[in-house]
């Protein structure tokens, strides 16, 4: 993966992520309960703040070229976002409840993308 590709997808993450809390701010407050909204604000917040780790670990990557672990962490953030935020915004708006096996997976990504970081930036 390219420092290039990763800030792009960083950008619009970030994007999406913000069109997300206004559409769960605005459109979705009438139509959903508390604790679907809450569902619905917890995915946006994780898909912000690690959208904003992937924006990092894209610029990282500019200064640290021969570093192969930022792409592997920039990697499993992208994907901790598709699965963890992508699972919990798809239950508030009422998937099956099966669907939420997926969000662990997701967290997990989170974890193991920031302990790839550690790992990258400590070998360097």
């Amino acid at each position: 993966m390219t420092p290039r590709l990763v800030l792009s997808i960083a950008a619009v993450l970030m994007a999406v992520a913000v069109a997300c809390g206004a559409f769960g701010a605005h459109a979705l407050k009438a139509r959903l309960g508390a604790d679907a909204l809450a569902v619905w604000q917890t995915a946006v917040n994780y898909h912000a703040w690690h959208a904003l780790g992937l924006l990092a670990t894209g610029m990282l990557m500019l200064r640290m070229p021969d570093a192969r672990a930022l792409g592997w962490s920039a990697g499993l953030l992208i994907i901790g976002v598709a699965l963890f935020s992508g699972s919990l915004y798809a239950l508030a708006l009422g998937a099956p409840p099966k669907l939420g096996i997926v969000t662990p997976f997701g967290g997990a990504a989170f974890i193991a993308g920031w302990l790839t970081l550690a790992i990258a930036l400590a070998r360097h």
